[in-house]
């Protein structure tokens, strides 16, 4: 009989933010407890049998009792079973949250998975093989005993664990608590539910990576969804279906400025992925840009980050080329056209060791010119 549930991990729940501003890291951490609660009404919406969470629910074993109360509020939109697995976050130390969930009561529905031993759900049709995590690093595989491991005989066996696969993720990742490719052949299983990478990925037709629910980092890794896995056939690979359920988009642009203006970073952010509200943006600029088109920059980018969720701008690669109507603008006689002039030969010479700081003087010269240096 076909079986679907869904694949989920990495909720990072109390995840502190600290890089951002008190409000908007507030509202960060607030989205991750609303993530959950989507997980769930998507849940009950497509009548799933199960919710596995391939560890790190928790972004720490030292969260609040509050957020561990408001996550087992968050879960109470779907009634099945939810089978949580510790990863290397909230790993099932002898002190830990889960020994706290328990301490707090938990529901009926919420199983933690904190022993290497099957679970039997779905009136035991599905047979959970999972692999905690008792310390945030394992010097060896904790999947291996999912070779030998019996179930049921016409259960589903579906692996959970929490990890990285060596040489398969992008970028040269961490091969932290590692996991071998071909576990689900091995230990013929029916799916392996990974955790640990934060994008959505397949690592093979029955191994994949669900990725955190809520964005937390600028990568384009297909973050923000869950997998809805569908059992059918024996011989088959499952269906799995991946599901958008974030909110916030981490969004990053790099913008180069070759003529003096600023219309680059104009382009950048009309191309945004989601409304501005819901947009953490991380904008890199380099190249050059005129005095008159550095003033323009602030003035653009001061406004759009009181509507963006969040604004990082990276600019350490701008440099400041002073036009003659720059310059003109300033002073046409006197003292200070002669002190710009020798500040202008000193930001056009390579050589010069005050190079820089002779810009930096140009640039808040003409602002001030201009009333904008306040």
């Amino acid at each position: 009989m076909a079986l679907r549930f869904l694949h989920t991990a990495d909720w990072q729940l109390g995840k502190a933010f600290g890089g951002f501003p008190p409000d908007a890291g507030a509202e960060l951490r607030a989205e991750r407890l609303r993530a959950v609660e989507r997980i769930a009404a998507l849940a009950r919406e497509r009548q799933l049998e199960a919710v596995l969470v391939a560890g790190d629910a928790f972004d720490s074993n030292e969260v609040s009792d509050r957020t561990l109360v408001r996550m087992i509020e968050a879960l109470r939109g779907f009634e099945g079973p939810w089978i949580f697995l510790p990863g290397n976050h909230d790993a099932a130390l002898a002190h830990s949250v889960w020994t706290r969930l328990r301490e707090l009561g938990l529901p009926g529905n919420l199983v933690i998975a904190d022993r290497p031993q099957p679970i039997l759900v779905c009136a035991d049709r599905l047979a959970v093989l999972p692999a905690p995590l008792r310390r945030r690093r394992e010097a060896t595989d904790q999947t291996g005993w999912f070779d030998s491991a019996q179930s049921p005989d016409g259960a589903w066996r579906v692996g959970l664990a929490h990890g990285s696969i060596a040489g398969r993720l992008p970028g040269g990742s961490d091969a932290a608590n590692e996991i071998p490719a071909e576990r689900a052949e091995r230990a013929g299983l029916d799916y392996l539910a990974l955790g640990d990478w934060h994008g959505a990925l397949r690592i093979a037709p029955r191994t994949w990576y669900s990725g955190t629910p809520e964005p937390d980092r600028h990568k384009d890794n297909q973050a923000g969804c869950v997998q809805l896995v569908h059992l059918g056939g024996r011989a088959e690979p499952p269906k799995v279906e991946t599901i958008p359920v974030g909110h916030f988009a981490w969004v990053r642009r790099e913008v180069e400025l070759v003529d003096g203006g600023c219309e680059g970073v104009v382009t950048a952010l009309e191309t945004l992925p989601a409304e501005d509200r819901r947009c953490v943006v991380a904008l890199a600029i380099r190249g050059v840009v005129s005095l008159s088109g550095r003033r323009r920059l602030q003035q653009l980018l001061s406004a759009r980050a009181a509507r963006l969720h969040h604004l990082e701008v990276d600019d350490a690669s701008l440099v400041d080329e002073p036009t003659a109507d720059d310059l003109d603008a300033i002073d046409t006689s006197g003292f200070v056209r002669v002190a710009v002039d020798r500040l202008r030969l000193k930001a056009a010479d390579p050589g010069d060791p005050e190079r820089d700081t002779a810009r930096m003087a140009l640039r808040m010269i003409y602002l001030d010119h201009l009333g904008q240096g306040d």
